[in-house]
């Protein structure tokens, strides 16, 4: 049996540094932060706007920490998008920043 290809612990430690670093200065201890979950070779972005964490996007890990392939929660149906047109995804680069940057325009608090 094929194993799963999964995000390695490193990619994952620098991601959360990633994330860890956004949150510190987009956001300054306001009660909103982006959190980081994984799941084989997917990263997924949640955002906490003063409740429970909701998603943002899809990350699917392509062995490349500037190379993130990017998918957009689609609320309307419960789903992640590869190919949607939404507010912010000129923000969308590959990297996780960018991704953070993108869900803030797609979904504003």
């Amino acid at each position: 049996m094929a194993r799963k290809p999964v995000i390695p612990h490193e990619v994952r430690t620098e991601v959360e540094n990633i994330v860890a670093e956004f949150n510190r200065k987009t956001f300054r201890n306001s009660g909103i932060a982006y959190s980081a979950h994984y799941r084989g070779k997917y990263l997924y972005l949640k955002r906490n706007d003063y409740g429970d964490p909701t998603p943002i996007c899809r990350l699917t890990y392509t062995g490349e920490m500037d190379s993130w392939e990017f998918a957009i929660y689609k609320y309307s149906d419960e789903c992640y998008a590869t190919h949607e047109i939404f507010p912010g995804m000129g923000e969308v680069d590959g990297t996780v920043e960018g991704a953070m940057r993108a869900g803030l325009e797609a979904y504003q608090i």
